[in-house]
């Protein structure tokens, strides 16, 4: 049997895992992040992350309980925690009441787009919508729960942060900004994740390269993991020079058989270019990376505005099951990051793994070669 390479940071003894690499916790009703992909990403000896925005609370901890079925190591939720939010009613028809009362021509360019598109009308029928009771239902089943790791992909984790030590749950915060880096450890997150503006789904402005050593130092001796353009062992070797203590990885991962996103989705990460990925507030209300289309173009031609978090979701949703009902997968968002340009071919989860371990491994001998 051949000697497993060795690879570890500091990160690894904080988590108990074997390499410092996390599955990025991304969320949503894709299912881009299902438990058989977070435990695969732990038996391979990183930290499996599902996302569990989209989910209610009863399927969060079902899910919790899936991936315990399925791995005795170390895993983590990842959830959405925003600071702005439009102020809004806990109900989804409260929400649509709001919307035609307040932004009737936004939701009469939406009805325009599926028309033009020749979708049935249909009604979302999930009454998960997020807003600050939900979040709070959410992170409350992970408390609950005792998972092992705790990740806020967006916003500000601080109220939760006394409740999640006092239950020996280590908690991670991302950020997009030296000064929200800051922030969050005065607030007691454990590890920073600094992401760059390369990466998928929610983003901020600023790429990993400057990004990254400039939260490494503000934060000294916290941990920083790096996110954002992470593929192979040459993302992972760059982030560890940049002092990061390991590297959250998204889009390569739904290039995995395990991911749950639908198979237009995952073949178009494979056939983009890195220009074919772009940001857009027009499924979420937040700036996201999406895999262009022609929906996010028409938002780009109106004369709109995209509303505020959560009002333009809700205002989306909709549209979003009636294309997803029909098949026109092509009508529907698909988060992903530039890095997708480098991906060519659907592997297993462990392979994926292998091959940045392996990579990395091999970059850092390379290192000592020309010194």
């Amino acid at each position: 049997m051949a000697e497993r390479p060795v690879l570890r940071t500091e990160l690894c003894a904080r988590l108990g895992i074997e390499y410092p690499i996390c599955l990025a916790g991304m969320g949503g009703k894709a299912d881009p992040t299902p438990p058989k992909l977070v435990a695969a990403v732990s038996n391979a000896g990183g930290l499996g992350v599902m996302g569990g925005t989209g989910f209610s609370p009863e399927e969060i901890r079902v899910r919790i309980n899936q991936i315990r079925a399925l791995t005795d190591k170390p895993f983590g939720v990842d959830l959405l925690l925003p600071v702005s939010m439009a102020e809004v009613g806990d109900s989804r028809p409260e929400i649509r009441e709001q919307l035609a009362r307040e932004y009737p021509r936004h939701v009469e360019f939406v009805q325009s787009l599926a028309r033009e598109f020749n979708l049935p009308q249909v009604t979302a029928s999930d009454d998960t919508v997020l807003s600050p009771a939900v979040i709070r239902e959410q992170v409350k089943v992970v408390l609950e729960e005792k998972v092992p790791v705790f990740a806020a992909a967006l916003g500000d984790p601080s109220w939760m942060v006394p409740d999640a030590k006092a239950a020996g749950i280590t908690v991670m915060g991302m950020v997009g900004a030296v000064r929200h880096a800051r922030r969050q450890i005065e607030a007691g997150v454990d590890i920073v994740v600094a992401q760059g503006y390369e990466a998928g789904g929610h983003t901020g402005r600023a790429a990993n390269f400057p990004l990254i050593p400039q939260v490494v130092d503000a934060i000294a001796p916290a941990p920083v993991v790096a996110a954002g353009g992470i593929a192979d062992g040459r993302g992972v070797a760059a982030a560890l020079a940049l002092g990061a203590a390991g590297v959250w990885v998204g889009t390569a991962f739904l290039a995995s058989e395990e991911t749950g996103i639908v198979d237009l989705h995952q073949q178009q990460i494979l056939d983009g270019s890195t220009q074919d990925f772009i940001v857009t507030r027009a499924y979420t209300g937040k700036t996201a990376r999406d895999y262009k289309n022609v929906v996010i173009q028409a938002w780009e031609n109106s004369d709109l505005e995209p509303l505020p978090m959560p009002l333009q979701q809700v205002l989306m949703e909709d549209f979003v099951e009636a294309a997803s009902q029909v098949g026109r997968h092509e009508l529907v968002n698909n988060p992903a990051g530039q890095i997708g340009g480098m991906l060519t071919e659907r592997k297993p989860a462990a392979v994926i793994m292998d091959e940045l371990i392996q990579g990395a491994v091999e970059v850092i001998k390379g290192f000592r070669s020309v010194i």
